[in-house]
């Protein structure tokens, strides 16, 4: 146990700090602003701690990730994004178990993070394939029980099951999906939020993940070519 605490203590760089501590305080002084509730705050400070954490290599990611799907499948639910609640409740809540027990047996003892690895071309390619049909036809699915954004939905729920499995299996391309989930779902929660809801929690959270989803794909891309070229 202390092993595991001081891994997940040790080789933060001060700006990764920063970035933290700023994207935390930001999404609690604006969702108390606007109103928003405790289980949004929640939601969205654990999502946040998830993906930072998610980024570094950290297994805390996947305790702070349980946390926040079990709220964000609620929210979702409530909000009538029948896709988001799904994915959460029946996907993402075993995988962070999974994820742990993975990551658990692949940690750099000098780092302390995670291996970072590269896919190859027909990897990627099969992925894009993958994507595309799987959201036209959960879409059709999503529009006929009465989803508000069908296909916006269905595309953010499929790429997430799909970079949810790369990311476990330790993959830096990941982070090109989640910056595609990411630039969606804040469509998404935008529209909500025009439309009355006071979600801006949530729709903050979106925010972070995209500009963490950036920084981290560029880190581990930067990573994962250093241990290809080794």
């Amino acid at each position: 146990m202390q092993k595991l605490i001081k891994n997940e203590l040790t080789g933060w760089k001060p700006f990764e700090v920063f970035w933290l501590i700023l994207t935390c305080a930001t999404i609690t002084g604006l969702s108390i602003y606007w109103g928003d509730s405790l289980m949004g705050i929640i939601s969205s400070l654990t999502g946040v701690a998830c993906v930072v954490c998610t980024g570094k290599g950290k297994l805390s990611a996947y305790l702070f990730g349980f946390v926040n799907c079990v709220l964000y499948a609620i929210i979702s639910y409530r909000a009538a994004l029948y896709g988001e609640t799904m994915l959460n409740v029946f996907y993402y809540i075993p995988m962070q178990f999974i994820g742990l027990i993975v990551w658990s047996k692949h940690i750099n003892a000098e780092t302390g993070e995670v291996e970072k690895r590269k896919m190859r071309p027909y990897g990627i390619a099969l992925l894009i394939v993958t994507i595309a049909i799987a959201t036209y036809l959960y879409g059709l699915l999503l529009k006929h029980i009465g989803d508000v954004m069908p296909f916006v939905d269905a595309f953010t729920t499929v790429s997430s099951v799909v970079a949810m499995v790369i990311s476990i299996r330790m993959y830096a391309e990941q982070w090109w999906i989640w910056v595609a989930v990411d630039v969606f779902s804040i469509y998404m929660w935008w529209s909500d939020f025009r439309n009355g809801s006071n979600n801006i929690a949530t729709l903050l959270m979106w925010g972070v993940y995209l500009g963490n989803a950036i920084i981290m794909l560029i880190k581990w891309e930067k990573e994962a070519r250093q241990k290809n070229a080794i």
